[in-house]
């Protein structure tokens, strides 16, 4: 996909972080942007802030965790817009907690959103992406999806699955010849709101700070270092770049790469993973 003019563009998350960066990208080169998002005043703010940037914008409460809420959000794009040539999975929640504190509602929410969300978002939109001569997928994962540290497991397991449904996708429609194009966005410190994602949390679910209060101080220091990295706008420009040079892999910390590079060789030499390089977890930045 080499410009977006005149392109329908779907994004998920879309009411706030890179989600609204992208469709803020998007509407400036001329994309419509079907937002959707779970938190029904923020979204329609955020389709106010946008409007009269560019595109036209459509605003659609979407809970991903929900298949038929996409298949809703699928139906509404078609139904305004006749068709779709870009789905940005972005929607996504996760924190720190130690996995023996860690419920199963946790779990299901954290992987319902992060992982099902990206999954029946591609599955649900596939056959509308398929009818253009131009689409593409961009997912949205982690760095966190090549490196795993403590405390982070649910967050983790489902960033990883995102990164190999990308990448085995890429491979099948090769194979295939299912002319749409893959993208696996993965971000490291962004300077978004993910820290107070548990707002959206269903009520079964026993927040982070009350299950492991003894884990607040990582939190806090976390949460400093996402917002002193890049800006969501920075990451959205990168993604875009991406997606025009048909890139598997968008990478806008290209020194969390390290980190992935020393794994590997640890892999690769049979020696236990180790922990990132300090060099890249002193710049949130980089």
């Amino acid at each position: 996909m080499r410009n977006f003019r005149d392109k329908v563009a779907v994004v998920t998350g879309g009411a706030s972080g890179i989600g609204y960066a992208l469709a803020e990208a998007l509407l400036a080169e001329g994309a419509k942007v079907v937002l959707a998002d779970i938190e029904e005043g923020a979204l329609d703010a955020a389709c106010t802030a946008l409007s009269g940037k560019g595109g036209e914008v459509l605003g659609v409460r979407t809970d991903v965790a929900d298949q038929r809420s996409i298949e809703e959000l699928a139906q509404r794009t078609v139904d305004r817009f006749g068709g779709v040539n870009l789905l940005c999975n972005n929607a996504g929640v996760g924190g720190f907690q130690r996995f023996e504190s860690t419920s199963r509602e946790m779990w299901e929410w954290t992987l319902a959103v992060d992982l099902w969300g990206v999954i029946d978002g591609t599955r649900i939109f596939l056959p509308l992406l398929k009818e253009q001569e131009d689409a593409h997928i961009l997912n949205t994962a982690s760095m966190s999806g090549f490196c795993y540290g403590p405390f982070l497991a649910p967050y983790s397991v489902a960033k990883a699955g995102v990164v190999a449904l990308t990448e085995s996708l890429y491979r099948e429609f090769r194979y295939t010849k299912v002319n749409v194009g893959l993208s696996v966005l993965c971000p490291a410190y962004t300077a978004t709101n993910i820290g107070a994602d548990e707002r959206n949390a269903p009520a079964d679910v026993v927040l982070r700070e009350e299950a492991d209060p003894a884990l607040q101080q990582v939190r806090d220091h976390v949460d400093a270092m996402v917002q002193a990295g890049k800006s969501a706008a920075e990451v959205a420009a990168i993604a875009l770049d991406g997606i025009r040079a048909d890139k598997l892999h968008i990478i806008p910390h290209q020194s969390w790469l390290e980190a992935v590079e020393e794994r590997i060789g640890n892999i690769l030499a049979g020696r236990p993973v180790g922990d990132e390089p300090a060099s890249v977890l002193a710049d949130p930045t980089r």
